[in-house]
Formats: C-alpha cells, sequence, structure tokens
C-alpha cells in the first residue's frame, strides 16, 4: 500500500527552479530517495522500485548527485540475490 506525504512550498521554490508543481514534486522524491540511499538508509533496490527505475538507471542517476554507489550493504545484497 502506498503511503502520501505532503510537503508545503511557496509557489516561487518551483518557479525559481524552472519546474513545474509535478516537477518539483517528482525532484523532491528523488532527492530525498538518493539522500536516504546515501546515509544508508534504503538500499539502491529499494530506491529504483519507489522510482520506478531499474537498478541501473538508478545507479546512474546517482552521478547527477554526486553519490557514490559502492557500499558493502548493496554489495552483499549483490550477492545473495545472484
Amino acid at each position: 500500500m502506498a503511503q502520501i506525504i505532503t510537503i508545503e512550498f511557496p509557489d516561487s521554490l518551483a518557479n525559481s527552479m524552472r519546474m513545474s508543481k509535478s516537477e518539483f514534486g517528482r525532484e523532491i522524491k528523488i532527492s530525498g530517495l538518493v539522500k536516504l540511499f546515501e546515509l544508508g538508509k534504503i538500499s539502491s533496490g529499494t530506491a529504483s522500485k519507489v522510482l520506478q527505475l531499474s537498478r541501473i538507471e538508478f545507479l546512474e542517476l546517482l552521478a547527477k548527485y554526486s553519490v557514490g554507489f559502492l557500499n558493502v550493504e548493496d554489495l552483499n545484497e549483490d550477492f545473495q540475490n545472484a
């Protein structure tokens, strides 16, 4: 079951980034999941599922945010799923 999080922000914030409200919402979702991955709170597999991306697409997306993707937990998960 999906949950919904509501975030209040002024229209000027999305406008200043030259994004529509829906584009801004997607950016917040992506950046939040990237940060959770970076902190080791979620795996790349989990983040990619939430974003409906392949795991490789998510790992490529990390470069946009200057986040490395090699960590022990992900490697262990890879070995277990192989």
